[in-house]
Protein backbone atom coordinates (compact mmCIF):
# COMPACT_ATOMS: atom_id res chain seq x y z
CA UNK A 1 0.00 0.00 0.00
CA UNK A 2 3.09 2.28 1.11
CA UNK A 3 4.77 1.46 -2.56
CA UNK A 4 1.11 2.52 -4.28
CA UNK A 5 0.78 5.70 -2.88
CA UNK A 6 3.99 6.75 -3.26
CA UNK A 7 4.32 5.94 -6.96
CA UNK A 8 0.50 7.55 -7.55
CA UNK A 9 1.89 10.55 -5.84
CA UNK A 10 4.70 10.53 -7.58
CA UNK A 11 3.34 10.11 -10.93
CA UNK A 12 0.18 12.70 -10.61
CA UNK A 13 2.25 15.40 -9.16
CA UNK A 14 4.34 14.89 -12.78
CA UNK A 15 1.25 14.70 -14.99
CA UNK A 16 -0.54 17.56 -13.43
CA UNK A 17 2.58 19.85 -13.29
CA UNK A 18 3.19 19.26 -17.14
CA UNK A 19 1.19 20.75 -20.14
CA UNK A 20 1.21 19.41 -23.62
CA UNK A 21 3.36 22.42 -24.30
CA UNK A 22 6.04 21.25 -22.18
CA UNK A 23 6.97 18.41 -24.33
CA UNK A 24 10.06 18.78 -24.14
CA UNK A 25 10.55 18.00 -21.14
CA UNK A 26 10.01 14.59 -19.61
CA UNK A 27 7.73 14.70 -16.33
CA UNK A 28 9.57 13.87 -13.61
CA UNK A 29 8.15 9.93 -11.74
CA UNK A 30 5.95 9.89 -15.05
CA UNK A 31 7.12 6.46 -16.46
CA UNK A 32 6.23 3.25 -14.67
CA UNK A 33 8.51 1.15 -14.81
CA UNK A 34 6.96 -3.33 -15.05
CA UNK A 35 8.59 -3.88 -11.48
CA UNK A 36 6.89 -0.51 -10.06
CA UNK A 37 3.73 -1.83 -12.10
CA UNK A 38 4.13 -5.24 -10.18
CA UNK A 39 3.90 -3.36 -7.08
CA UNK A 40 0.69 -1.63 -7.80
CA UNK A 41 -0.96 -4.72 -8.80
CA UNK A 42 -0.17 -6.46 -5.91
CA UNK A 43 -0.77 -3.72 -3.56
CA UNK A 44 -4.13 -2.96 -2.30
CA UNK A 45 -5.77 -2.05 -5.53
CA UNK A 46 -8.31 0.12 -3.46
CA UNK A 47 -6.18 2.91 -2.70
CA UNK A 48 -5.90 3.63 -6.04
CA UNK A 49 -8.95 5.73 -5.26
CA UNK A 50 -6.69 8.25 -4.56
CA UNK A 51 -5.23 9.02 -8.08
CA UNK A 52 -8.47 8.33 -9.71
CA UNK A 53 -9.91 11.45 -7.59
CA UNK A 54 -6.93 13.28 -8.49
CA UNK A 55 -7.57 12.98 -11.93
CA UNK A 56 -10.81 14.40 -11.21
CA UNK A 57 -9.86 16.87 -9.75
CA UNK A 58 -7.28 18.34 -12.09
CA UNK A 59 -10.00 20.40 -13.85
CA UNK A 60 -11.14 22.02 -10.40
CA UNK A 61 -8.30 24.38 -9.62
CA UNK A 62 -7.70 28.06 -9.26
CA UNK A 63 -4.55 29.60 -10.76
CA UNK A 64 -3.56 26.37 -12.59
CA UNK A 65 -3.03 28.58 -15.76
CA UNK A 66 -2.63 31.95 -14.58
CA UNK A 67 -3.28 34.80 -11.66
CA UNK A 68 -6.98 35.41 -13.37
CA UNK A 69 -9.87 35.09 -11.47
CA UNK A 70 -11.16 34.21 -15.01
CA UNK A 71 -9.04 30.84 -13.82
CA UNK A 72 -10.91 28.13 -12.29
CA UNK A 73 -10.76 24.95 -14.41
CA UNK A 74 -13.18 23.86 -16.66
CA UNK A 75 -16.54 25.38 -15.69
CA UNK A 76 -14.99 28.49 -17.06
CA UNK A 77 -14.36 26.97 -20.43
CA UNK A 78 -17.77 25.20 -20.19
CA UNK A 79 -18.85 29.42 -19.53
CA UNK A 80 -16.75 30.36 -22.86
CA UNK A 81 -18.04 28.49 -24.84
CA UNK A 82 -21.75 29.56 -23.83
CA UNK A 83 -20.88 33.12 -24.73
CA UNK A 84 -19.50 32.29 -27.90
CA UNK A 85 -22.91 31.18 -29.06
CA UNK A 86 -26.49 32.83 -29.51
CA UNK A 87 -27.77 32.07 -26.12
CA UNK A 88 -26.13 33.76 -23.19
CA UNK A 89 -25.97 37.22 -23.50
CA UNK A 90 -23.42 39.43 -21.52
CA UNK A 91 -22.92 43.10 -20.96
CA UNK A 92 -19.84 45.38 -22.25
CA UNK A 93 -18.65 46.39 -18.75
CA UNK A 94 -15.86 45.47 -16.23
CA UNK A 95 -17.23 43.27 -14.46
CA UNK A 96 -17.73 40.94 -17.99
CA UNK A 97 -14.51 38.51 -17.52
CA UNK A 98 -16.08 36.72 -20.77
CA UNK A 99 -16.68 39.65 -22.69
CA UNK A 100 -13.65 38.47 -25.16
CA UNK A 101 -15.65 35.30 -25.65
CA UNK A 102 -18.89 37.38 -26.17
CA UNK A 103 -17.03 39.88 -28.31
CA UNK A 104 -15.58 36.45 -30.80
CA UNK A 105 -11.84 38.42 -30.60
CA UNK A 106 -10.86 35.49 -28.79
CA UNK A 107 -9.83 33.07 -32.13
CA UNK A 108 -5.95 33.64 -31.64
CA UNK A 109 -2.84 32.48 -30.38
CA UNK A 110 -3.14 34.16 -27.09
CA UNK A 111 -6.61 33.96 -26.58
CA UNK A 112 -7.77 32.24 -22.66
CA UNK A 113 -10.09 30.05 -24.52
CA UNK A 114 -7.66 28.42 -26.24
CA UNK A 115 -5.33 28.35 -23.96
CA UNK A 116 -7.85 26.89 -21.05
CA UNK A 117 -9.19 24.58 -22.83
CA UNK A 118 -5.51 23.15 -24.45
CA UNK A 119 -4.50 23.08 -20.73
CA UNK A 120 -7.10 21.92 -18.51
CA UNK A 121 -8.04 18.95 -21.12
CA UNK A 122 -4.02 17.68 -21.05
CA UNK A 123 -3.32 18.09 -17.96
CA UNK A 124 -5.98 15.63 -17.08
CA UNK A 125 -5.22 13.62 -19.67
CA UNK A 126 -1.76 13.56 -18.29
CA UNK A 127 -2.88 12.69 -14.93
CA UNK A 128 -4.96 9.64 -16.54
CA UNK A 129 -1.75 8.24 -18.38
CA UNK A 130 -0.19 8.73 -15.47
CA UNK A 131 -2.89 6.33 -13.27
CA UNK A 132 -3.11 4.60 -16.33
CA UNK A 133 0.35 3.43 -16.44
CA UNK A 134 0.24 1.96 -12.72
CA UNK A 135 -2.03 -0.77 -13.91
CA UNK A 136 -1.94 -4.11 -15.50
CA UNK A 137 -4.12 -3.31 -18.59
CA UNK A 138 -4.36 -7.53 -18.03
CA UNK A 139 -5.58 -7.76 -14.37
CA UNK A 140 -8.65 -9.56 -14.14
CA UNK A 141 -8.94 -7.99 -10.33
CA UNK A 142 -12.49 -6.16 -10.56
CA UNK A 143 -11.50 -2.89 -8.58
CA UNK A 144 -8.24 -2.43 -11.12
CA UNK A 145 -10.57 -3.07 -13.75
CA UNK A 146 -13.13 -0.34 -12.48
CA UNK A 147 -10.20 2.29 -11.61
CA UNK A 148 -8.69 1.46 -15.58
CA UNK A 149 -12.06 2.08 -17.00
CA UNK A 150 -12.08 5.51 -15.23
CA UNK A 151 -9.13 6.43 -16.64
CA UNK A 152 -10.10 5.99 -20.13
CA UNK A 153 -13.05 7.08 -20.00
CA UNK A 154 -11.78 10.56 -18.77
CA UNK A 155 -9.13 10.65 -21.18
CA UNK A 156 -11.87 9.99 -23.99
CA UNK A 157 -14.55 12.97 -22.58
CA UNK A 158 -11.01 14.92 -22.62
CA UNK A 159 -10.30 14.29 -26.32
CA UNK A 160 -14.07 14.61 -27.14
CA UNK A 161 -13.24 18.50 -26.04
CA UNK A 162 -10.74 19.15 -28.02
CA UNK A 163 -11.48 17.42 -30.94
CA UNK A 164 -14.85 19.23 -31.24
CA UNK A 165 -13.06 22.76 -30.86
CA UNK A 166 -9.74 22.85 -32.27
CA UNK A 167 -11.15 21.26 -35.76
CA UNK A 168 -14.78 21.20 -37.54
CA UNK A 169 -16.87 18.82 -36.63
CA UNK A 170 -16.36 15.17 -37.21
CA UNK A 171 -18.23 14.58 -40.68
CA UNK A 172 -16.80 15.53 -43.63
CA UNK A 173 -13.56 16.77 -41.98
CA UNK A 174 -11.97 13.11 -41.03
CA UNK A 175 -8.67 14.08 -43.24
CA UNK A 176 -7.94 17.36 -41.46
CA UNK A 177 -5.61 18.01 -38.33
CA UNK A 178 -6.69 17.71 -35.14
CA UNK A 179 -5.00 17.46 -31.80
CA UNK A 180 -2.28 15.28 -30.67
CA UNK A 181 -2.38 11.97 -29.03
CA UNK A 182 -0.62 11.36 -25.79
CA UNK A 183 -1.67 8.04 -24.06
CA UNK A 184 0.75 6.28 -21.69
CA UNK A 185 1.77 4.30 -24.34
CA UNK A 186 3.39 6.58 -26.01
CA UNK A 187 4.16 9.46 -23.31
CA UNK A 188 7.72 9.20 -23.38
CA UNK A 189 8.16 9.25 -27.05
CA UNK A 190 6.08 12.25 -27.12
CA UNK A 191 7.98 14.04 -23.72
CA UNK A 192 11.29 13.41 -25.39
CA UNK A 193 10.09 14.33 -29.99
CA UNK A 194 7.28 16.58 -29.51
CA UNK A 195 3.80 15.12 -31.65
CA UNK A 196 2.01 16.38 -34.44
CA UNK A 197 -1.63 16.81 -35.08
CA UNK A 198 -3.17 13.71 -35.72
CA UNK A 199 -6.36 13.63 -37.31
CA UNK A 200 -9.94 14.40 -37.03
CA UNK A 201 -10.55 10.52 -37.68
CA UNK A 202 -7.05 9.57 -35.62
CA UNK A 203 -8.51 10.87 -32.70
CA UNK A 204 -11.95 9.67 -32.86
CA UNK A 205 -10.58 6.03 -33.09
CA UNK A 206 -8.67 6.74 -29.75
CA UNK A 207 -11.86 7.89 -28.20
CA UNK A 208 -13.56 5.27 -29.70
CA UNK A 209 -11.25 2.61 -28.34
CA UNK A 210 -10.97 4.23 -25.00
CA UNK A 211 -14.76 4.63 -24.51
CA UNK A 212 -15.24 0.86 -25.65
CA UNK A 213 -12.75 -0.23 -23.15
CA UNK A 214 -14.13 1.42 -20.55
CA UNK A 215 -17.51 0.42 -21.07
CA UNK A 216 -16.73 -2.82 -21.78
CA UNK A 217 -14.60 -2.77 -18.24
CA UNK A 218 -17.02 -1.21 -16.62
CA UNK A 219 -19.75 -3.78 -17.51
CA UNK A 220 -17.73 -6.95 -16.72
CA UNK A 221 -16.26 -5.68 -13.23
CA UNK A 222 -19.77 -4.71 -11.34
CA UNK A 223 -18.08 -2.22 -9.62
CA UNK A 224 -19.97 1.17 -9.06
CA UNK A 225 -18.31 4.04 -8.40
CA UNK A 226 -20.57 5.09 -4.86
CA UNK A 227 -18.94 1.31 -4.06
CA UNK A 228 -15.47 2.75 -3.63
CA UNK A 229 -16.21 6.27 -2.68
CA UNK A 230 -18.23 7.40 0.28
CA UNK A 231 -19.12 10.94 -1.10
CA UNK A 232 -20.30 12.53 -3.87
CA UNK A 233 -19.91 9.05 -6.36
CA UNK A 234 -21.08 10.74 -9.06
CA UNK A 235 -17.57 12.43 -10.01
CA UNK A 236 -16.43 8.56 -10.81
CA UNK A 237 -17.46 7.31 -14.56
CA UNK A 238 -20.61 4.90 -14.21
CA UNK A 239 -21.44 2.59 -16.89
CA UNK A 240 -24.40 5.04 -17.15
CA UNK A 241 -21.84 7.40 -17.89
CA UNK A 242 -20.04 5.87 -20.08
CA UNK A 243 -22.56 5.29 -22.60
CA UNK A 244 -23.59 8.52 -22.36
CA UNK A 245 -20.32 9.91 -23.51
CA UNK A 246 -20.47 7.28 -26.02
CA UNK A 247 -23.91 8.54 -27.10
CA UNK A 248 -22.20 12.08 -27.54
CA UNK A 249 -19.18 10.77 -29.66
CA UNK A 250 -21.65 8.84 -31.95
CA UNK A 251 -24.22 11.73 -32.51
CA UNK A 252 -20.98 13.78 -33.23
CA UNK A 253 -19.82 11.06 -35.91
CA UNK A 254 -23.73 11.04 -37.01
CA UNK A 255 -23.61 7.27 -36.25
CA UNK A 256 -27.71 7.64 -35.15
CA UNK A 257 -28.39 4.07 -34.51
CA UNK A 258 -25.48 3.41 -32.17
CA UNK A 259 -26.10 6.87 -30.35
CA UNK A 260 -29.73 5.92 -30.19
CA UNK A 261 -28.71 2.61 -28.56
CA UNK A 262 -26.06 4.39 -26.41
CA UNK A 263 -28.60 6.89 -25.03
CA UNK A 264 -31.42 4.10 -24.06
CA UNK A 265 -28.71 2.20 -21.86
CA UNK A 266 -27.27 5.60 -20.21
CA UNK A 267 -31.12 5.87 -19.27
CA UNK A 268 -31.50 1.75 -18.34
CA UNK A 269 -28.52 1.92 -16.23
CA UNK A 270 -28.69 4.79 -14.46
CA UNK A 271 -30.33 4.77 -10.94
CA UNK A 272 -31.77 8.35 -11.23
CA UNK A 273 -34.61 10.16 -13.49
CA UNK A 274 -35.16 13.32 -15.31
CA UNK A 275 -36.40 16.31 -13.08
CA UNK A 276 -39.73 15.99 -12.16
CA UNK A 277 -42.35 18.79 -13.12
CA UNK A 278 -42.13 19.84 -9.67
CA UNK A 279 -38.48 19.85 -9.51
CA UNK A 280 -38.05 21.92 -12.35
CA UNK A 281 -40.35 24.71 -11.56
CA UNK A 282 -37.95 25.69 -9.22
CA UNK A 283 -33.88 26.84 -9.11
CA UNK A 284 -31.39 23.46 -10.34
CA UNK A 285 -28.29 22.38 -10.04
CA UNK A 286 -27.16 23.02 -6.79
CA UNK A 287 -25.50 19.61 -5.84
CA UNK A 288 -24.46 16.69 -7.96
CA UNK A 289 -26.59 14.61 -5.50
CA UNK A 290 -29.67 15.86 -7.65
CA UNK A 291 -31.81 12.73 -9.05
CA UNK A 292 -31.33 14.12 -12.57
CA UNK A 293 -27.33 14.49 -12.52
CA UNK A 294 -25.13 11.50 -13.95
CA UNK A 295 -21.69 13.31 -13.42
CA UNK A 296 -20.14 15.87 -12.24
CA UNK A 297 -17.09 17.47 -10.51
CA UNK A 298 -17.09 17.73 -6.72
CA UNK A 299 -16.80 20.53 -5.25
CA UNK A 300 -16.32 21.10 -1.62
CA UNK A 301 -16.20 24.36 0.60
CA UNK A 302 -12.79 23.93 1.46
CA UNK A 303 -11.50 23.96 -2.58
CA UNK A 304 -9.51 26.71 -3.32
CA UNK A 305 -12.12 27.96 -5.78
CA UNK A 306 -14.31 28.52 -3.01
CA UNK A 307 -12.41 29.85 -0.49
CA UNK A 308 -11.07 32.55 -3.55
CA UNK A 309 -14.99 33.52 -2.38
CA UNK A 310 -15.71 34.54 -6.36
CA UNK A 311 -13.34 32.84 -8.46
CA UNK A 312 -15.39 30.14 -9.09
CA UNK A 313 -18.75 29.25 -11.40
CA UNK A 314 -21.41 30.23 -9.13
CA UNK A 315 -19.68 33.74 -8.86
CA UNK A 316 -19.79 34.15 -12.44
CA UNK A 317 -23.21 32.22 -13.63
CA UNK A 318 -24.97 32.17 -10.27
CA UNK A 319 -27.94 35.05 -9.63
CA UNK A 320 -29.16 33.89 -5.85
CA UNK A 321 -25.65 34.22 -4.21
CA UNK A 322 -24.74 37.15 -2.76
CA UNK A 323 -20.73 37.16 -3.40
CA UNK A 324 -20.14 37.31 -6.94
CA UNK A 325 -19.17 38.81 -10.27
CA UNK A 326 -23.07 38.37 -11.29
CA UNK A 327 -24.36 40.09 -8.17
CA UNK A 328 -22.08 42.99 -9.40
CA UNK A 329 -24.23 43.61 -11.78
CA UNK A 330 -22.63 40.89 -14.74
CA UNK A 331 -25.86 38.96 -14.88
CA UNK A 332 -25.92 35.82 -17.35
CA UNK A 333 -29.26 36.44 -19.68
CA UNK A 334 -30.91 34.16 -21.68
CA UNK A 335 -31.43 35.38 -25.77
CA UNK A 336 -34.74 37.42 -25.93
CA UNK A 337 -35.73 35.20 -29.26
CA UNK A 338 -35.05 32.01 -27.45
CA UNK A 339 -36.83 33.40 -24.53
CA UNK A 340 -40.18 34.37 -26.43
CA UNK A 341 -40.06 30.75 -28.47
CA UNK A 342 -40.73 28.83 -24.95
CA UNK A 343 -44.33 27.98 -24.29
CA UNK A 344 -45.94 29.46 -21.60
CA UNK A 345 -47.09 25.95 -20.39
CA UNK A 346 -43.78 24.56 -19.98
CA UNK A 347 -41.89 25.26 -16.69
CA UNK A 348 -38.48 26.20 -18.11
CA UNK A 349 -39.70 29.89 -18.86
CA UNK A 350 -39.46 30.32 -15.11
CA UNK A 351 -35.99 29.69 -15.69
CA UNK A 352 -35.99 32.95 -16.25
CA UNK A 353 -36.74 36.45 -15.64
CA UNK A 354 -39.51 37.45 -17.49
CA UNK A 355 -40.10 41.49 -18.94
CA UNK A 356 -41.30 42.78 -15.24
CA UNK A 357 -38.34 40.70 -13.60
CA UNK A 358 -40.08 37.85 -12.21
CA UNK A 359 -40.56 34.29 -12.29
CA UNK A 360 -43.48 32.27 -11.95
CA UNK A 361 -41.12 29.52 -10.69
CA UNK A 362 -39.80 31.59 -7.50
CA UNK A 363 -41.30 32.56 -4.00
CA UNK A 364 -42.72 35.67 -3.57
CA UNK A 365 -39.57 36.30 -1.56
CA UNK A 366 -37.28 34.78 -4.51
CA UNK A 367 -38.88 37.99 -6.75
CA UNK A 368 -38.18 40.17 -4.33
CA UNK A 369 -34.84 39.44 -3.93
CA UNK A 370 -34.50 39.71 -7.38
CA UNK A 371 -35.83 42.91 -7.27
CA UNK A 372 -33.57 43.86 -4.69
CA UNK A 373 -31.02 43.21 -6.73
CA UNK A 374 -31.90 44.74 -9.78
CA UNK A 375 -31.70 42.00 -11.96
CA UNK A 376 -32.93 42.79 -15.28
CA UNK A 377 -35.57 40.83 -17.50
CA UNK A 378 -34.19 37.61 -19.44
CA UNK A 379 -31.56 36.60 -16.32
CA UNK A 380 -31.23 33.50 -15.59
CA UNK A 381 -32.86 32.09 -12.11
CA UNK A 382 -31.99 28.83 -13.06
CA UNK A 383 -29.15 27.72 -11.36
CA UNK A 384 -29.87 27.19 -7.75
CA UNK A 385 -27.66 29.07 -4.80
CA UNK A 386 -25.76 26.43 -2.54
CA UNK A 387 -27.69 24.30 -0.61
CA UNK A 388 -31.03 26.54 -1.62
CA UNK A 389 -30.03 29.32 0.56
CA UNK A 390 -31.04 32.80 -1.62
CA UNK A 391 -28.53 35.09 -0.95
CA UNK A 392 -24.96 33.28 0.25
CA UNK A 393 -22.10 33.72 0.30
CA UNK A 394 -20.49 30.31 -0.07
CA UNK A 395 -20.20 29.56 -3.82
CA UNK A 396 -19.68 25.63 -3.23
CA UNK A 397 -21.93 24.03 -6.31
CA UNK A 398 -21.09 20.92 -7.91
CA UNK A 399 -20.70 21.52 -11.73
CA UNK A 400 -22.82 19.28 -13.81
CA UNK A 401 -21.26 17.36 -16.41
CA UNK A 402 -24.14 15.38 -18.15
CA UNK A 403 -27.91 14.91 -17.12
CA UNK A 404 -29.94 12.10 -17.94
CA UNK A 405 -32.12 14.66 -19.75
CA UNK A 406 -29.37 14.91 -22.54
CA UNK A 407 -30.16 10.92 -23.11
CA UNK A 408 -33.38 11.76 -24.16
CA UNK A 409 -32.96 14.45 -26.28
CA UNK A 410 -30.11 12.22 -27.89
CA UNK A 411 -32.05 9.17 -28.24
CA UNK A 412 -35.54 11.49 -30.06
CA UNK A 413 -32.67 12.93 -32.49
CA UNK A 414 -30.80 9.83 -33.94
CA UNK A 415 -33.94 7.54 -33.97
CA UNK A 416 -35.67 9.96 -35.92
CA UNK A 417 -31.93 10.31 -38.10
CA UNK A 418 -31.25 7.11 -38.36
CA UNK A 419 -34.42 6.82 -40.47
CA UNK A 420 -37.27 6.83 -37.50
CA UNK A 421 -38.84 10.32 -37.58
CA UNK A 422 -42.11 9.16 -36.15
CA UNK A 423 -40.20 6.96 -33.61
CA UNK A 424 -38.08 9.97 -32.80
CA UNK A 425 -41.09 12.63 -32.56
CA UNK A 426 -42.72 10.43 -29.90
CA UNK A 427 -39.31 9.86 -27.55
CA UNK A 428 -39.21 13.83 -27.72
CA UNK A 429 -43.20 14.49 -26.78
CA UNK A 430 -43.16 11.35 -24.53
CA UNK A 431 -40.02 13.51 -22.41
CA UNK A 432 -41.02 17.21 -23.03
CA UNK A 433 -44.87 16.14 -22.34
CA UNK A 434 -43.99 13.66 -18.97
CA UNK A 435 -41.20 16.33 -17.29
CA UNK A 436 -41.47 20.10 -18.83
CA UNK A 437 -44.47 20.84 -20.79
CA UNK A 438 -47.46 18.75 -20.77
CA UNK A 439 -49.10 20.12 -23.38
CA UNK A 440 -46.59 19.98 -25.63
CA UNK A 441 -46.54 17.60 -28.83
CA UNK A 442 -43.70 16.70 -31.65
CA UNK A 443 -45.48 16.81 -34.79
CA UNK A 444 -42.48 17.09 -37.26
CA UNK A 445 -42.03 13.57 -39.35
CA UNK A 446 -39.21 14.59 -41.40
CA UNK A 447 -35.85 13.17 -39.97
CA UNK A 448 -34.17 17.05 -40.27
CA UNK A 449 -37.55 18.77 -38.84
CA UNK A 450 -37.30 16.35 -35.61
CA UNK A 451 -33.59 16.81 -35.26
CA UNK A 452 -34.22 20.95 -35.59
CA UNK A 453 -37.17 20.54 -32.51
CA UNK A 454 -34.85 18.36 -30.41
CA UNK A 455 -32.18 21.07 -31.14
CA UNK A 456 -34.39 23.54 -29.83
CA UNK A 457 -35.14 21.56 -26.82
CA UNK A 458 -31.17 21.35 -26.02
CA UNK A 459 -30.93 24.79 -26.02
CA UNK A 460 -33.42 25.37 -23.27
CA UNK A 461 -33.00 22.25 -21.43
CA UNK A 462 -29.08 22.34 -21.04
CA UNK A 463 -28.40 26.58 -21.07
CA UNK A 464 -25.85 27.43 -19.26
CA UNK A 465 -24.10 24.09 -18.60
CA UNK A 466 -21.07 24.17 -21.41
CA UNK A 467 -23.05 22.18 -24.54
CA UNK A 468 -24.79 25.09 -26.87
CA UNK A 469 -21.44 25.97 -28.76
CA UNK A 470 -20.81 21.34 -29.54
CA UNK A 471 -24.42 22.10 -30.73
CA UNK A 472 -23.92 24.30 -33.30
CA UNK A 473 -20.36 23.26 -34.71
CA UNK A 474 -22.06 19.34 -35.33
CA UNK A 475 -25.12 20.84 -36.56
CA UNK A 476 -23.52 23.70 -38.48
CA UNK A 477 -25.77 26.40 -37.64
CA UNK A 478 -23.33 29.39 -37.01
CA UNK A 479 -23.84 32.20 -34.95
CA UNK A 480 -27.04 34.65 -35.38
CA UNK A 481 -27.39 36.65 -32.80
CA UNK A 482 -30.24 38.92 -34.29
CA UNK A 483 -33.25 39.48 -32.26
CA UNK A 484 -31.70 38.04 -29.05
CA UNK A 485 -30.90 41.42 -27.07
CA UNK A 486 -27.20 41.28 -27.47
CA UNK A 487 -25.18 44.43 -27.06
CA UNK A 488 -24.76 46.20 -30.44
CA UNK A 489 -21.15 45.47 -31.39
CA UNK A 490 -21.90 41.76 -30.98
CA UNK A 491 -24.45 41.47 -33.19
CA UNK A 492 -23.38 39.04 -35.49
CA UNK A 493 -24.57 36.33 -37.94
CA UNK A 494 -21.43 34.40 -39.07
CA UNK A 495 -21.90 31.33 -41.28
CA UNK A 496 -21.01 27.92 -40.66
CA UNK A 497 -17.23 26.69 -40.43
CA UNK A 498 -16.10 30.23 -40.47
CA UNK A 499 -12.74 30.35 -39.01
CA UNK A 500 -13.87 32.18 -36.04
CA UNK A 501 -15.41 28.74 -35.06
CA UNK A 502 -11.99 26.86 -34.60
CA UNK A 503 -9.79 27.20 -31.50
CA UNK A 504 -6.22 27.85 -32.52
CA UNK A 505 -3.45 26.07 -30.51
CA UNK A 506 -2.05 28.16 -27.90
CA UNK A 507 1.46 29.47 -28.69
CA UNK A 508 2.81 28.20 -26.15
CA UNK A 509 2.61 24.87 -27.29
CA UNK A 510 3.41 26.07 -30.72
CA UNK A 511 6.71 27.43 -29.43
CA UNK A 512 7.37 24.32 -26.99
CA UNK A 513 6.44 21.06 -28.99
CA UNK A 514 9.52 20.17 -31.25
CA UNK A 515 6.73 18.79 -33.94
CA UNK A 516 4.49 21.97 -34.07
CA UNK A 517 5.55 25.10 -36.14
CA UNK A 518 3.33 27.98 -36.73
CA UNK A 519 2.06 27.24 -40.03
CA UNK A 520 0.81 23.91 -38.39
CA UNK A 521 -2.12 26.11 -36.23
CA UNK A 522 -5.72 26.96 -37.33
CA UNK A 523 -6.20 30.07 -39.24
CA UNK A 524 -6.63 32.97 -37.36
CA UNK A 525 -9.29 35.59 -37.15
CA UNK A 526 -10.21 38.93 -36.14
CA UNK A 527 -12.74 39.87 -34.21
CA UNK A 528 -16.07 40.06 -36.80
CA UNK A 529 -18.14 42.63 -37.74
CA UNK A 530 -21.45 43.71 -36.22
CA UNK A 531 -24.77 43.57 -38.70
CA UNK A 532 -28.12 45.07 -38.10
CA UNK A 533 -29.90 43.67 -35.25
CA UNK A 534 -32.77 42.56 -37.80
Amino acid sequence: MKTLNKILSVALAGAVMVGCNDLDTEPQGYYVTPEQKEDVTKADPSMVIAGITGVASTVNQYGSIEDAHIDYGWASVMLMLDNRGTDMIGFDIGYNWYSENNALSDCSINSRISQYTWRNMYNQIFAANAVLSTMDPESDDPTIQFFRAQGLAFRAFDYLQLAQLFQFTYVGHESMPCVPIITNENAAEYAANGGSRATVQEVYDQIMSDINTAIELLSNCGVKPESVIDSKAKRLVSLATAYGIRARVNLVMNKWADAASDAQNAISNFSGAPYSLTEASKPILASMDETAVMWGIAVNEDDRVVTTGICNWPSFIGSFNSNGYCSAGSWRKIAINLYDWIPDTDVRKGWFLNTDSESANLSESWNEYCVEKSMPPYTQVKIAPYKNQLGTTLNANDIPLMRVEEMYLINAEATAMAGNASAGAQILTDFVSSFRNPAYVCVDNTPEAVQNAVWMQRRVELWGEGQSFYDIMRLKKGIDRRGGGWEPQWVYNIPAESNVMRLMIPNSEIEGNKALSAGDNNTSQGQPSPVADE
